[in-house]
């Protein structure tokens, strides 16, 4: 419509153009003042690419993600209006759940699951979770065993072997704690692998307290199933594992876990979207600050 309109024309002159054009006067002025500029949607959908390229691993943030990482930025959006900018973009997700490997051991005698969901935790090391995953290399299976701090969510320990033989697990538990720690709460599923004599051994020997899943219940280590969701999602179903070298593999997965997931990555269950080790962070500086 401007096309048809200078500039330079006076009010009067647009009053009888617009009415010639039978088109709304107010609609011409506003359509004049933003002309050049970008729409709201434009610059959210500007931010949303920024943030999905800050990181190769981000290319995998979600709704929610994303909704964080954009009030990190100060952007205060509603949840559909990021669901739009997303499925305009093209960016929105397909959920893929991961497979469990380990087998309970019927005969073994049932544990109390001590922690009944609960995946929350006041403090560090005190409430953890733990699992082994397979991962198919070029010459054979790997098996990821790492330990969940469930107060930040970060990744406290990490063996990776060519066998789930119980002492994967006893290496997991000797990384994460190191010294005794007496009642801390380890809670895995009912894998043989977890209720042989050798790991219940390993943990009353640092004084931790352990913890089991229902039989066939995975939701009763659901932040741990979530992990491996995240790291098969934005990791390992992106790269050709199968045609990789184990050795290149078990880098990539130390890569990601100890230089994105626990440093950069969002995590939606800390304050504000905090990477778990910057949540970590504040917790002991405010307790160097009571101290002082």
């Amino acid at each position: 419509m401007q096309e048809y309109i200078s500039k330079t024309a006076d009010a009067h002159t647009v009053k009888e153009l617009c009415a010639t054009l039978g088109v709304n006067e107010s609609g011409y002025y506003k359509r004049k003042r933003n002309a050049g500029k970008q729409s709201k949607r434009e610059i959210l959908s500007v931010e949303i690419i920024k943030i999905i390229e800050e990181n190769e691993y981000n290319s995998n943030y979600g709704i929610e993600r994303v909704l964080k990482a954009l009030k990190l930025k100060g952007m205060n959006v509603g949840k559909r209006t990021v669901y739009r900018a997303m499925s305009e973009l093209g960016l929105l997700q397909k959920r893929r759940r991961p497979r469990g490997i380990t087998k309970a051991d019927t005969e073994t005698q049932e544990k109390e699951n001590i922690i009944k969901r609960d995946f929350s935790a006041d403090e560090p090391m005190k409430k953890c979770l733990t699992d082994i995953t397979e991962v198919q290399t070029k010459d054979g299976k790997i098996y990821v065993s790492p330990m969940f701090d469930c107060y930040d969510g970060s990744i406290i320990a990490l063996q990776i072997d060519d066998n789930m033989r119980a002492e994967l697990c006893i290496k997991t538990v000797r990384q994460a704690i190191m010294k005794k720690n007496k009642g801390i709460i380890i809670h895995s599923d009912r894998g043989s692998q977890y209720t042989s004599e050798a790991y219940r051994k390993e943990l009353q020997k640092y004084g931790a307290i352990q913890s089991l899943s229902g039989t066939g219940h995975c939701y009763d280590n659901a932040r741990m199933e979530s992990f491996f969701a995240t790291l098969k999602k934005e990791l390992l179903y992106k790269i050709p594992t199968y045609r990789m070298d184990k050795e290149e593999v078990i880098s990539l997965i130390y890569r990601y876990i100890f230089g994105y997931y626990n440093t950069k990555r969002i995590n939606s269950f800390n304050p504000g979207g905090l990477p778990p080790l910057e949540y970590r962070k504040l917790y002991y500086e405010k307790k160097v600050t009571l101290v002082a």
